[in-house]
């Protein structure tokens, strides 16, 4: 019956993301077109530049883990690094393969399970990850899959948030609902609200990094598969809006620097 469930669980993740491709898009799109695209590639470059001081960009391959629509994926080709782009959903590539325009052509997109990942091991020099290990069922296999195929000296980032938290606890869920009321106040677009939202929390509830607290668990897998970690818990200042800060002021966004 679990094995039946957790297949159950993927296709129902997969589907939902594949209705909210074109919407998650333009999401994308926006952030392509304001400041949040000088924001992450600001802090990407930085991140990648001070680990690899002394290597040009095109000889740096980057995998892009749940690339959604494609916001990374475009930044670090933008950047001359070799990308390649996975994603479970080809609704998903598709959107990212017309947001990239030109630079389809540098990046190499497939479709692919951020939990069983068909490379060779020690294969790409950095792993990047956004608001994607909360939604996986097995989310300490990815981990592990994401060491495995990083070469020695290998750089992973994963960018995440305690989302749907509040499921779970009741003073996540006062502050949860304090965001929505202040973003209303001020009025804000509120971007936690999205279409299906209530499949969403459905598939939240049965997921296991929901009820977790983060990033202590992420620190504590990737530790114990052998990788030196750090932890910014601030970095949602550099990156977010102000709309993203007042709607997500209950989930900051933390970044993980692991390395190999």
């Amino acid at each position: 019956m679990a094995m039946i469930d957790n297949i159950s669980l993927f296709e129902k993740n997969r589907s939902y993301w594949s209705q909210r491709s074109v919407s998650y898009s333009d999401v994308n799109k926006e952030e392509l077109s304001g400041e949040s695209r000088h924001k992450w590639s600001a802090v990407l470059r930085e991140a990648i530049e001070s680990h690899f001081p002394n290597r040009p960009a095109e000889d740096i391959s980057v995998l892009d883990i749940g690339t959604g629509p494609g916001f990374f994926a475009i930044l670090l080709a933008e950047m001359g690094y070799k990308v390649t782009a996975v994603d479970l959903s080809p609704a998903m590539l598709a959107e990212a393969v017309n947001n990239a325009g030109d630079l389809a052509k540098k990046i190499d997109f497939r479709e692919m399970s951020a939990e069983c990942l068909d490379f060779q091991s020690e294969s790409h020099d950095v792993a990047v990850s956004r608001n994607l290990t909360w939604n996986l069922p097995h989310p300490e296999s990815a981990y592990s899959e994401w060491c495995r195929m990083l070469r020695s000296g290998g750089l992973l980032l994963n960018f995440d948030s305690n989302w749907y938290n509040y499921l779970f606890d009741d003073s996540a869920k006062t502050k949860y609902e304090s965001d929505r009321l202040r973003s209303a106040e001020l009025g804000l677009g509120d971007q936690n609200i999205g279409e299906n939202f209530d499949l969403m929390e459905d598939i939240a509830r049965r997921l296991p990094l929901s009820s977790l607290t983060r990033p202590a668990w992420d620190e504590a897998v990737l530790s114990e598969l052998g990788m030196d970690v750090r932890v910014n818990a601030d970095i949602w200042k550099k990156v977010w809006t102000l709309q993203e800060q007042t709607n997500f002021s209950s989930t900051p966004m933390f970044m993980i620097t692991a390395f190999k």
